[in-house]
């Protein structure tokens, strides 16, 4: 069988093996692609680190510089192949892969900022592409419905922790005071967020047994409350999931709501599923 690529310009060719993974040479190109992305990113961590960038800095440089340069060239081709390169560079995926490079330029100029190439995690992305796993994608959607439905009521429930927390932060403050360490309203609060979440840094701690009794009345009060969020989000959750396997329009009356299994319309008793071909005899 023939090759499909061989019909089509050197052009055209590249987009196709770039941009899709339906022919053996794109699956190739992206597993390559997904192997120099993480061994970049190796080279970065490792770099990060003091012994190792004391010992081999310099080749872990020249291999940062090596990649740089792979993946500038990768963008230059995806630009030139792209059939609307504009549509391409201002697309979540193109700003991502330049800045899977720049940092390296912009690193010769404000010393440090090489470790934002770490951008290039963001990558990796691409293995929904490759591996088919962008319709599991599309359950994300439940997630954003459930997000958007809860949304007033976790407005609701932060505004009511913030109002706790700047109470208790502030009586401790009265009843601790400077010569304890809560040496302001701002750093009390603070205090507060940390014991009512469960946290708990021990950077400041009450010394008298007023200040005590109420840390264990915030540190009560933060397990009461901190399930909170988890079970409205939950709620509108399953309720987003529930709705969408409702979801059979009637031919006839249009009713939009029925059973799961629902054969028949429950308001008109319409059938809600016709064949559309014969069974074989």
């Amino acid at each position: 069988m023939d090759n499909p690529l061989s019909e089509l310009s050197w052009r055209e060719r590249l987009y196709v093996v770039i941009f899709f993974t339906n022919t053996p040479e794109g699956r190739r190109f992206d597993a390559w692609l997904l192997v120099t992305i993480l061994a970049s990113l190796l080279v970065v961590m490792l770099d990060s680190i003091p012994s190792v960038n004391a010992e081999a800095g310099l080749p872990l440089l020249a291999l940062e510089w090596l990649f740089t340069l792979l993946f500038m060239v990768e963008y230059g081709v995806r630009v030139y192949c792209h059939p609307e390169p504009r549509k391409y560079i201002f697309s979540f995926y193109g700003v991502v892969d330049l800045l899977s490079f720049l940092p390296s330029f912009l690193a010769l100029l404000v010393p440090g900022s090489q470790y934002l190439i770490v951008v290039r995690v963001l990558r990796l992305l691409r293995v929904f592409r490759i591996l088919k796993l962008t319709p599991y994608l599309s359950q994300a959607n439940f997630l954003l419905v459930a997000l958007r439905g809860s949304r007033q009521k976790i407005i609701v429930f932060l505004l009511t922790v913030s109002t706790l927390v700047v109470i208790f932060g502030t009586l401790m403050y009265v009843i601790e005071g400077p010569e304890n360490g809560f040496t302001s309203i701002p750093t009390s609060v603070y205090w507060a967020v940390v014991t009512l979440t469960t946290v708990g840094y021990g950077d400041m701690v009450p010394h008298t047994g007023l200040g005590k009794t109420l840390a264990t009345l915030i540190m009560v009060t933060g397990y009461s409350i901190i399930a909170v969020p988890t079970g409205i989000f939950t709620a509108e959750l399953a309720n987003a999931m529930r709705q969408d396997s409702l979801l059979h329009d009637c031919p006839t009356c249009h009713k939009d709501h029925h059973e799961p299994q629902a054969a028949f319309c429950s308001r008109c008793g319409e059938k809600l599923f016709t064949k559309t071909t014969e069974e074989p005899a």
